[in-house]
Order: structure tokens, then C-alpha cells, then sequence
């Protein structure tokens, strides 16, 4: 299928605004719609999900089919790269990701530093499954976890409030916790190099657990080992479209958009509009920011911010997004009424 179309979420990956903003949705691709949870239940585990190529290919299909979004994300997840480097990472019911815990220096010298790309083979192919079946005015999104998240949940083992076990794993051994960035870095450039090669037309780096990190430790785990990913993808593709999310940045965030590179920033429901606006949407393009519990409100409370979102950034390049992924109790009805009203051009 021919890839010269225009695509307007990539146009204003370029620098170039939109009358109006291109969308999609983070986790767009999950339990509130019946036709995902259907093949969820045919899949079995999570990851047997992600590593079918056909069924992951056809979740990701399946809101663009139904909404007719700009852009499709592929479906998998971050932990991915964590398991090709030979960690166990399985899924619990209810509690999510369980991996053995790095969290001592002598575990961690038993990491590898080369991943095991066989592995993630299916998802390579589901990328180009997904790409020969878009219309080729619809971009297809690759993405990895940044080094710091993937990191957190390789130290901990799982999920934790504060992200605490990471974070005292930095402080107190520094040159182990850069040797888990270092390996996690240089396999994630490799990553997101075959997804493009794979079909992808832009990346996201997801920074989950970023805002969670003081100044002078998020310059050091957050932005530099996403400037070095950037870095190492443009040295093979220079022309690279690539959207960071460190989530909960705040006013760390013009720091980030300079040292990294990014040709958007995806930014939460917490953001200061006027901030942003002077700040990081006068230098890249910006994605957002609409909160996810108003897309479960609907009514009147979902008109309100939808219109805020338009009001505060669509004068500017703008990709209309959530501040964070959609929740699986959304109902469909509140996302037609989200896309009706964004394309409608109220605001």
C-alpha cells in the first residue's frame, strides 16, 4: 500500500498545524470495547495477546474500524524489552506485570545486554500486518517504555506506588542501576529501528513513572537516556517522528523537549495550560491532554473539557489525545460524543 498519502497526525509531527487537530487514544485499543475483550478471552494471557501477530494486528484495528481514529498505536507493551533480554515478565489477573526483581547489584550483573530480537518477532509482524490494512492517510505509532519505567518495574519486580525500590536503587548504586539504563537504552533503539522498518510511521517513549523523579535525577534517568535513544534512532533514520511522554514532568518539561529532540510532547491533565502554550508549544508540537475520568463523566463535564483542551492548544500543533490512557469502564457513547465535538471545531 502506497505510504505518500498525507497522514495529518504526521504533518503535525512535521510543524505543520491542522484546522482540525488530528486524535487518537492512549490504550485506545482495550477492555471498554466488547470486540477487544472477545479476542482478549480467545488470546489467553496478556503477552500470548502480544505475541500473535494476527490477533494483536486485528485489536489494533479495531478502533480505527470503529472511530475512525488518525492514528493506530500497535498493540503490546513496554515489558516487552525486559523479556527479550530473559526476564521472566508474566501477567497476573487483577495485579498486573510480575518480574523477577533486580534489585541488588550482584542480580544485576546477571542481566544480558543484547536482546533477544527473535523474541519480539511477532511484533514486528503485526506491525506489518497492521500497515498493508490501514488506509494510508492513517499512521501507525511504535513505541517503547523509556529506560527509567522499564527500569522501575525490572528493580521492583511489579508495580509500586511511589516507584520507591527504583529510586533507592539509584541513590544508593548508581553505577549498577546505569548498567539496567545502558542495556535497556541501546536495545531500545534497536527496538524502535525494526518497528519502523516493521511499518511504523512515528514512535511514542512512554515515561510513566518520570514525574515521580526530583530535577537532578530526572535529567539523569529520564531525559539523557531519552536523548540517547532519539540520538541512536536518527543516526539510522534522521527523519524519525518520535512523541515523549514523561508523565508528570511539569515545569521540567521545555528542560526535556530541548535535550531530547522530540518532535511532540505528550502532556497530562494536570498541565498548566498558559505554560505549556509559551513554553513547549511554541518550540514542538503537543498531545493531550484531555482528562480521562471526564471521557467516563460525559454529559455537559466532557463538553467542558473538550472545549478547554481546544481553547488552551489547538491555535497551536496540536494531536488530540487523553492525559493518560483510557479506562476500561469509558463508555463508546462518551468517545463518539469526544470525537464528534473535536471535529465539530467547538472550542
Amino acid at each position: 500500500m502506497p505510504q505518500s498519502a498525507k497522514k495529518p497526525f504526521i504533518d503535525v509531527l512535521s510543524g505543520q498545524r491542522q484546522s482540525t487537530p488530528p486524535m487518537w487514544m492512549m490504550r485506545q485499543a482495550g477492555r471498554y470495547l466488547p470486540e477487544y475483550r472477545e479476542v482478549r478471552a480467545k488470546a489467553g494471557g496478556f503477552l500470548d495477546l502480544c505475541f500473535n501477530p494476527e490477533l494483536a494486528a486485528e485489536v489494533t484495528l479495531q478502533p480505527i474500524r470503529r472511530f475512525g481514529f488518525d492514528a493506530a498505536i500497535i498493540f503490546s507493551d513496554i515489558l516487552v524489552i525486559p523479556y527479550a533480554l530473559g526476564r521472566s515478565v508474566r501477567f497476573e489477573v487483577g495485579e498486573g506485570p510480575r518480574l523477577d526483581p533486580l534489585d541488588d547489584p550482584a542480580k544485576v550483573a546477571t542481566l544480558m545486554r543484547r536482546a533477544d530480537f527473535g523474541k519480539l518477532e511477532p511484533v514486528f509482524e503485526a506491525l506489518r500486518i497492521v500497515r498493508s490494512a490501514l488506509d494510508p492517510k492513517v499512521a501507525l505509532i511504535g513505541f517503547c517504555g523509556a529506560p527509567w519505567t522499564v527500569a522501575t518495574y525490572m528493580v521492583a519486580g511489579q508495580g509500586t506506588p511511589d516507584q520507591a525500590p527504583a529510586r533507592m536503587m539509584a541513590y544508593r548504586h548508581p553505577e549498577a542501576f546505569a548498567e539496567i539504563i545502558d542495556a535497556l537504552v541501546e536495545n531500545s533503539i534497536q527496538y524502535l529501528l525494526a518497528q519502523l522498518d516493521a511499518g511504523a510511521n512515528a514512535l511514542q517513549i512512554f515515561d510513566t513513572w518520570a514525574g515521580v523523579l526530583p530535577p537532578a535525577e530526572f535529567a539523569r534517568w529520564s531525559v539523557e537516556p531519552t536523548r540517547r535513544i532519539i540520538e541512536g534512532v536518527r543516526a539510522k533514520v534522521p527523519d524519525a517522528k518520535i512523541i515523549g511522554f514523561p508523565r508528570g514532568a511539569g515545569a521540567l518539561l521545555p528542560g526535556y523537549v530541548e535535550a531530547t529532540g522530540v518532535n511532540a510532547v505528550s502532556i497530562d491533565w494536570t498541565a498548566e495550560p498558559a505554560f505549556i502554550r509559551e513554553r513547549v508549544q511554541s518550540k514542538v508540537a503537543v498531545q493531550g491532554n484531555l482528562d480521562p475520568l471526564a471521557l467516563i463523566a460525559g454529559g455537559a463535564a466532557l463538553d467542558r473539557a473538550v472545549d478547554d483542551v481546544l481553547t488552551n492548544f489547538a491555535q497551536g500543533r496540536l494531536i488530540f489525545n487523553l492525559g493518560h490512557g483510557i479506562q476500561p469502564e469509558t463508555p463508546i457513547a462518551h468517545v463518539e460524543q469526544m470525537i464528534k465535538r473535536v471535529r465539530d471545531g467547538r472550542g
